[in-house]
């Protein structure tokens, strides 16, 4: 069976199989408040989110039947209730917290997406200083200054930052005209591909930023105070997602492909086996929130300190529940 002959049913027997949908059949018929749902969909590849869009047969198991997928090219419209759960990078997650907008963090999902690349005179983070970093969005150079900062650098001074579409970035790292650029999958996979330039810091190996997750789940606060038991019921489907991505990597990459979510099958097949999905029960989200913001806070990225952030930012009740009644 190839990966684009995988229909709901193949799906549901291969969630089943690996213990993913071994819910009680009161739980499986029982309706959440709201019978919809609203989740982001890109037009442009965004691989490790995949979660999202592979929980979209769980969330009908669950008991939702209006599932939409809201098309959108800012992840921030979480925060105007346009929909109602996003999986996103940490840092842009902390920066939408710092700036008062109204989301709930809920759970991490993986680690190890962000890959730092250079040209061939930067053999290290600590040969940025005087040099030219692309980032594409404030959350990613977030990222870049607290790495920055992780070595010593003083990335207001030392480093410079400029923003260009992923694209674009990837053309001017391989005619040297930029130093560096962090990319997102599909972009690592991509620019190994092609070999341009090369990886500095791979965030999936090296240490701290692989014992911290890189994507956390949000929803928004409205919904989540409103709606207790759509939003356990979401953050299950969610982590069952994870936990297939993590056992079917090149089948999920069909998966995605067939319905038109990414649109480089060989890519998101690589990114998916290299994404380590199957931390989600052994990380600690407080952890990640309370370093990141931390270094944040530290850089001048942010104003709130994390002990705020982590007290009005963040739920963990759903998933401290979800790790006792998803063991196994």
């Amino acid at each position: 069976m190839t990966a684009a002959m995988w229909n709901r049913r193949d799906f549901l027997r291969a969630a089943g199989a690996v213990g993913l949908v071994g819910l009680p059949p009161k739980a499986l018929s029982a309706k959440p408040e709201p019978a919809r749902i609203r989740l982001p969909k890109f037009p442009f590849d965004i691989t490790c989110v995949a979660p999202m869009w592979v929980a979209e047969e769980l969330l009908r198991g669950e008991g939702f039947t209006d599932i939409q997928y809201i098309t959108t090219t800012s992840p921030a419209i979480l925060a105007t209730g346009e929909i109602d759960f996003n999986i996103r990078d940490v840092f842009s997650q902390l920066l939408q917290l710092d700036a008062g907008d109204p989301i709930v963090l809920l759970t991490g999902v993986h680690s190890g997406c962000f890959e730092l690349f250079a040209t061939s005179q930067v053999r290290s983070i600590r040969d940025l200083k005087g040099r030219t970093v692309s980032v594409p969005t404030p959350g990613r150079k977030a990222f870049v200054a607290t790495m920055a900062a992780h070595v010593g650098l003083d990335p207001r001074r030392d480093l410079t930052f400029v923003s260009h579409p992923a694209a674009d970035a990837i053309q001017l790292l391989e005619k040297g005209e930029i130093d560096a650029f962090l990319g997102f999958p599909p972009e690592p996979q991509e620019l190994r591909a092609k070999k341009i330039g090369h990886s500095i810091v791979n965030t999936t190996t090296d240490r701290p930023w692989s014992q911290y997750f890189c994507c956390i789940a949000a929803g928004n606060r409205d919904f989540v105070r409103r709606n207790p038991v759509a939003t356990k019921a979401v953050i299950r489907s969610f982590l069952k997602a994870t936990n297939l991505c993590a056992l079917e990597p090149e089948r999920i990459a069909g998966l995605l492909k067939d319905r038109g979510y990414i649109k480089h099958y060989e890519y998101a097949a690589q990114a998916l086996s290299e994404i380590p999905y199957n931390r989600w029960r052994e990380f600690d989200s407080a952890d990640t929130i309370r370093y990141y913001a931390l270094r944040m806070h530290e850089t001048g990225m942010i104003k709130s300190t994390p002990q705020k952030l982590l007290a009005t930012g963040t739920d963990w009740r759903f998933l401290d529940q979800l790790k006792q009644e998803m063991k196994g």
